[in-house]
């Protein structure tokens, strides 16, 4: 493991080679990054929240249409230390063409227009590790699967199978401090060719509108809990997306409709299954003078119990300032139903093309609802990155 480990940092630090335009050639093509993030509780008693550094590296390896990718980290953690170590994000095979785009191995998937908020953008699971004090895009998980899309000028058509379902991280190491507890979770789905998920999105891009429609035969990503025991249950998601650009600013949609979802039961002989409908706004404004902002309203409504209708909005406000060098943003989650907020607040500094520094400052206020059990929880944070 150790010549492994060393092998792929040496891949990392190697200069990009001089790559020939002949398309018989073997194109190579290294790149990554090192950062380090530190977050402090603001309340008492004012202990490190994170404390991690890692070498993220990618190597793409491609010759004519066909390739291999390839990306990975090398990360030490000083608070939750079973995640020190060589960790493998994505890799896989593809072909492309003017038609065709084919991958398979472990990748990243996404779907639909929202943004950091989830209706059909369900194949991909997520990293709950901090809860949202990551990135977005290292909370996704990666999943092994066959994806398939065949796309023409104005249209595209997707097939994707995940063989072995993959499912949420869930905090509950002690000595977490976004732990939310221990959980007794039962056995997931038998690694059966019959369990595996499998779905299909066919998008439109026309003249002042993108739309796609999309269907997903999957598992709920998340345990619903029984008799204090966590299941996995067998779902479907029927979906659209659409986006509309209108002067400076972008109307988004989105639609999803969980079929025979698991629902959370308490003294109930069994888990109860019933279908839910879930529906998002978006509007996105680019203001001018390098300013931009962004709400989203998301609504669920379950055909199940007395408390069957819940709300989250989301609010995003940005400015770059100093030839585009410095970038202030806000960013807001709303609990409607509940009342609570988490809003990270962010200054990210560019002392060059491949420096950035970045502080911030994440407020948690919640009595009840998801966000109450981070109530303690707001903190300040810096993070250095130097990409290569």
């Amino acid at each position: 493991m150790k010549h492994v480990i060393f092998t792929a940092l040496l891949l990392c630090i190697l200069p990009r080679p001089v790559t020939a335009q002949d398309e018989e050639s073997i194109h190579v093509g290294v790149k990554g990054f090192v950062d380090t993030y530190h977050a402090m509780r603001t309340e008492k008693p004012n202990d490190w929240m994170s404390s991690r550094s890692r070498v993220r590296g990618e190597v793409s390896i491609d010759k004519g249409h066909a390739g291999a990718f390839v990306s990975a980290n090398l990360v030490y953690n000083a608070i939750l230390k079973d995640r020190t170590g060589f960790q493998l994000r994505e890799t896989y095979a593809y072909y492309t063409n003017s038609h065709w785009d084919i991958r398979a191995g472990r990748q990243i998937i996404t779907w639909g227009v929202a943004d950091a908020l989830r209706l059909t953008d369900i194949i991909s699971p997520m990293d709950y590790t901090e809860f949202l004090a990551q990135d977005y895009d290292d909370i996704r998980i990666p999943v092994g699967a066959l994806r398939l899309r065949y796309s023409r000028e104005k249209w595209s058509l997707e097939a994707v199978a995940v063989p072995v379902c993959s499912f949420f991280e869930l905090p509950t190491e002690e000595e977490n401090p976004w732990s939310i507890g221990e959980l007794t979770i039962g056995k997931e789905p038998k690694h059966k060719l019959y369990n595996m998920e499998y779905c299909g999105r066919l998008s439109f891009f026309l003249s002042g509108i993108d739309f796609s429609f999309s269907a997903l035969h999957t598992w709920n990503k998340t345990p619903v809990f029984h008799n204090a025991i966590g299941e996995y249950h067998r779902m479907t998601m029927l979906g659209a997306d659409m986006s509309v650009p209108i002067n400076k600013f972008v109307v988004r949609g989105e639609f999803a409709e969980y079929l025979n979802e698991a629902q959370q039961t308490i003294g109930a002989e069994k888990i109860a299954r019933a279908s839910s409908t879930n529906a998002l706004i978006g509007l996105d404004w680019y203001a001018g003078n390098d300013w931009s902002l962004s709400a989203q309203y998301a609504h669920k409504y379950v055909a199940y119990g007395e408390h069957n209708n819940s709300g989250l909005a989301t609010f995003r406000i940005s400015k770059d300032l100093f030839n585009n060098t410095l970038n202030l943003q806000s960013f807001a989650y709303l609990d409607v139903e509940n009342g609570g907020v988490y809003n990270r607040l962010s200054a990210d500094y560019a002392l060059n093309d491949q420096l950035h520094t970045l502080i911030g400052y994440d407020f948690f206020h919640a009595d009840k609802g998801t966000f109450s059990v981070y109530d303690k929880n707001s903190e300040v944070w810096l993070k250095l990155k130097y990409s290569f």
